[in-house]
């Protein structure tokens, strides 16, 4: 496991699960552990779990306390935690791994865990068949954003190689998005070039080469709405996706928007984190 490939909020929840495991009566760290330390982490989707889900933790404990740890489990050492885990732990973060990658990102976050915990049925004897459905669909789903841009500051910014669209790029973005993301974004920029301005900023590296993009008001025509956004993979985590964001953000400030729209997030610590900007509770639940 490597932790360069993991978010902070993955790293408290190993490391609290590692005091769960430690604080146990097998000390030995368990795939149930993960849940509970999710279950510590009050932001986000992990605190809207917290408040709809019927999980009681004190039980969890005693049945993890009650229940032999058999021979299959397969009990071992491991340089990368600091209690002795089950061969079930190591399983679960492969198969978040796994969702990582088919998911194009490039960090391992809750949610990919807690698809795994599920998927894998680690939380069988644990958590209730309705609650199990309440964790996928609050915990593993890109969920809508909101950001306040009434103090909206534009902060200093790590990648300087962005600029506006103008309509020369037209052909060689759209094929840029179709190629690196979606059909579906490619449609959406398309459209935004019906604007005698398209509200869209681009990214290029030393060479000049397209490496990024993102917008607002394109997806649909919706008013104050952030994205999409999209960083080629080989590229990330070098600040381009922050800045392009905030590009678009300074425009939609100064536009006089009140709120930003992040559609259908997927790194949701990375706008929380870029923008302070929090999940908006499911209301058809």
């Amino acid at each position: 496991m490597n932790s360069d490939k993991l978010t902070n909020r993955m790293l408290r929840i190993i490391k609290n699960a590692e005091k769960e495991a430690s604080s146990s009566q097998h000390k030995v760290l368990q795939p149930i552990h993960f849940l509970l330390a999710c279950l510590k982490e009050k932001e986000g989707v992990l605190g809207e779990i917290v408040l709809k889900c019927t999980i009681d933790e004190a039980s969890i404990r005693n049945l993890i306390n009650e229940l032999d740890l058999k021979s299959d489990k397969n009990i071992q050492s491991h340089n990368s935690f600091n209690v002795p885990i089950t061969n079930d732990v190591l399983t679960v973060l492969e198969q978040a791994t796994c969702y990582m990658q088919n998911y194009n990102q490039v960090y391992i976050n809750e949610g990919h865990l807690l698809k795994a915990l599920i998927k894998a049925n680690m939380l069988e004897e644990f958590v209730s068949e309705k609650d199990k459905k309440m964790i996928l669909k609050l915990g593993t789903t890109s969920r809508d954003m909101v950001a306040h841009l009434h103090n909206y500051n534009f902060p200093d910014l790590i990648y300087s190689n962005i600029r506006r669209v103008n309509r020369d790029d037209k052909n060689k973005l759209i094929h840029f998005v179709e190629s690196h993301f979606s059909q579906e974004w490619s449609e959406t920029i398309k459209s935004a070039f019906l604007s005698t301005v398209p509200s869209i900023y681009v990214a290029f590296d030393n060479k000049g080469e397209l490496v990024g993009f993102a917008g607002f008001d394109v997806y649909q025509n919706k008013k104050c709405y952030f994205g999409p956004m999209g960083v080629v993979k080989s590229n990330r985590v070098k600040g381009i996706g922050y800045s392009l964001l905030h590009h678009c953000l300074k425009d939609m400030h100064e536009i006089g928007y009140e709120y930003a729209i992040i559609g259908g997030a997927g790194p949701i610590e990375f706008y929380e984190k870029a923008c302070h900007a929090v999940v908006i509770p499911a209301s058809n639940i």
